[in-house]
């Protein structure tokens, strides 16, 4: 059984590096997950006298880490079905769970990587991290439940990437506007912290301001827990939506 689940994850590894290869080491899917959140942060820094710098910084983090982890996992698995090679793959001996890992692994490293590169400016713009550990483990944390949400994205059985890229804009701009990015929870009305709270990136962002700043509006172990929650909600539901729809993509 050991040697079974051992040879499975060997072959979601493979999977991985193809993704990589193939998908992400793509410039246009770098300077996507990193100018688009840049250029929304340049418009606040530019357009707001009240917001610090760092505060600006820890929700640039945030919004480079939604967008690079769910930039090109939600449409690995209607590429793959539009260019006939998901027929191959679920002729190989994987299960569904290799797979979607597979997936989700490449997602991941993209992900961390590339939030790496908020951080460095916030460096250049003299932005010190306070817990350094905290940050580390909430941007490892948060590449792995933004992935997880990217492939439920993809659950939608369509042949078609831009159909999945528009449900996908759908939901990751209007995240990026409730989840405490630009305006600070505790300045939002009941309301809003309510909705803000249904939002795995207000967790992070959390996590961020308290690395930045060392300050939270919430428990900081509520925030990794919620994240954590959220991770394993949006596997499970993205593993039991993909056995009932990849049928209908071949």
């Amino acid at each position: 059984m050991h040697s079974l689940y051992l040879d499975q994850f060997k072959r979601s590894l493979s999977i991985m590096k193809k993704d990589i290869l193939i998908y992400y080491l793509k410039g246009p899917v770098i300077i996507f997950g990193v100018l688009i959140p840049l250029f929304l942060f340049l418009a606040f820094l530019t357009g707001s006298k009240n917001l610090s710098t760092d505060f600006l910084i820890s929700g640039l983090i945030g919004m480079t880490m939604l967008f690079t982890a769910t930039s090109v996992s939600p449409v690995i698995i209607p590429w793959e079905s539009q260019m006939k090679t998901l027929e191959r793959l679920m002729a190989c001996p994987i299960s569904i769970h290799t797979l979607i890992m597979g997936d989700m692994l490449a997602s991941v490293l993209f992900g961390f990587f590339i939030s790496l590169v908020p951080v460095l400016i916030g460096l250049a713009l003299d932005v010190i991290p306070i817990h350094t550990l905290v940050l580390v483990m909430g941007i490892g944390l948060a590449s792995l439940c933004f992935s997880s949400l990217g492939l439920l994205l993809a659950t939608p059985p369509t042949n078609a990437p831009s159909n999945v890229m528009m449900i996908s804009s759908l939901i990751k701009f209007p995240l990026v506007f409730i989840s405490g990015i630009f305006i600070p929870l505790e300045s939002m009305p009941f309301w809003g912290k309510i909705i803000a709270s249904l939002s795995p990136l207000t967790y992070f962002t959390d996590i961020t301001r308290y690395s930045l700043q060392n300050v939270s509006y919430y428990p900081i172990w509520l925030d990794f827990l919620a994240i954590i929650l959220f991770t394993l909600m949006f596997f499970v539901l993205a593993v039991k939506i993909h056995k009932k729809t990849l049928a209908m993509r071949i």
